[in-house]
């Protein structure tokens, strides 16, 4: 079993980002990056990702979908829909920080997080400080939005985060980002990866990731490698 191979095998069985998954089409527009915030806010918690994916696709299905309509919400609202996606663990004070945190975007940013792009010019470090000024919002969560955003912020890539490099190291893979991004673009020649329904560092993260949380995968891609 090669790394290539193993590599091949990950992205055609578990090549979708968890904006995807939510429902977001992530373009580098307000709307959307707007939804990969609250998406990365509601994965950072000690909760399962399905869970807080059906929360974010909850809360958008309720119009929920930019920090203006956020704001337009009730509390109760906001508590309602995170519960219709099992999110209720936490359900109460994220309604009240998805609140805060929209307020804040558009204080902040005039709701537009590419402003926070510009302000950070291709800085990391700037870049999660300023995403971790979202109430809620914690390391994890900031790794998460800057996994994913690499997919229309290409000056981030490759951004392979310490969960995403433990799922490499599951999977008998390199710890190296710049060597992991190699042998994607290698497995996206091949047969297999076309079954992929994208392209880039953002969906191998967020395969490498799933391989990290869940031993399945990691056992069905040694078993098809």
């Amino acid at each position: 079993m090669t790394a290539r191979r193993t590599v091949e095998v990950l992205l055609s069985r578990y090549g979708t980002t968890y904006a995807a998954e939510a429902g977001i089409r992530l373009r580098n527009t307000p709307q959307p990056l707007y939804q990969l915030l609250v998406l990365s806010d509601l994965l950072s918690a000690r909760i399962r990702a399905s869970v807080a994916v059906a929360a974010a696709r909850a809360l958008f299905a309720h119009g929920m979908r930019s920090p203006d309509r956020m704001i337009g919400s009730t509390w109760q609202q906001r508590v309602d829909a995170l519960g219709e996606g099992g999110y209720r663990r936490y359900d109460e004070r994220t309604a009240t920080q998805l609140g805060d945190g929209a307020e804040l975007l558009l204080v902040e940013y005039g709701g537009d997080l590419r402003r926070l792009r510009k302000e950070a010019d291709g800085n990391l470090d700037i870049l999660r400080s300023g995403l971790r000024r979202t109430p809620g919002m914690g390391p994890a969560g900031a790794d998460i939005f800057v996994r994913e955003v690499q997919a229309v912020w290409p000056e981030t890539a490759p951004f392979l985060d310490g969960k995403a490099l433990q799922g490499a190291e599951k999977l008998g893979l390199p710890a190296s980002p710049a060597k992991l991004a190699r042998l994607a673009e290698q497995a996206e020649q091949a047969e297999q990866a076309e079954q992929a329904d994208d392209r880039g560092p953002a969906v191998l993260a967020a395969a490498l990731v799933r391989a990290a949380l869940d031993k399945h995968v990691v056992d069905d891609v040694a078993a098809r490698a």
